[in-house]
């Protein structure tokens, strides 16, 4: 599979709230570097599942909507729409914020990320 049919897989999953499904996507070493409202945040392996986890408690279903995709060697942009169902309100979808993600795969998985966020 290329890198952006990976890519394009991923986001199609249930990556974002399954830290299962997100396990294997990842590669061991991964790290992101996420630019968010909060400020810088540094996700290693344990802290992305983690995070992963604590989203599959609130949301009860997660979509990324790509808009852009582009891919340069071993590097994929990805600009998405985040949008999620709450477990208090199941019937209505929400935009959670709109991302801008650099990956880099090693061994075809996500290595590093560098990622910014907007808060909608």
């Amino acid at each position: 599979m290329g890198p952006k049919k990976f890519v394009q897989q991923f986001y199609k999953s249930d990556a974002l709230i399954d830290p299962e499904v997100m396990a294997t996507y990842i590669h061991p070493d991964i790290q992101i570097e996420w630019q968010s409202s909060k400020g810088l945040i540094v996700l290693d392996r344990e802290k992305l599942l983690g995070l992963t986890t604590e989203l599959g408690r609130a949301y009860i279903r997660s979509k990324a909507r790509i808009t852009h995709l582009l891919q340069d060697g071993d590097f994929i942009t990805v600009r998405y729409s985040h949008y999620i169902k709450t477990i208090e309100n199941p019937r209505e979808e929400v935009l959670l914020a709109h991302f801008m993600v650099i990956w880099e795969l090693r061994d075809d998985k996500f290595y590093r990320g560098y990622q910014i966020s907007q808060v909608f």
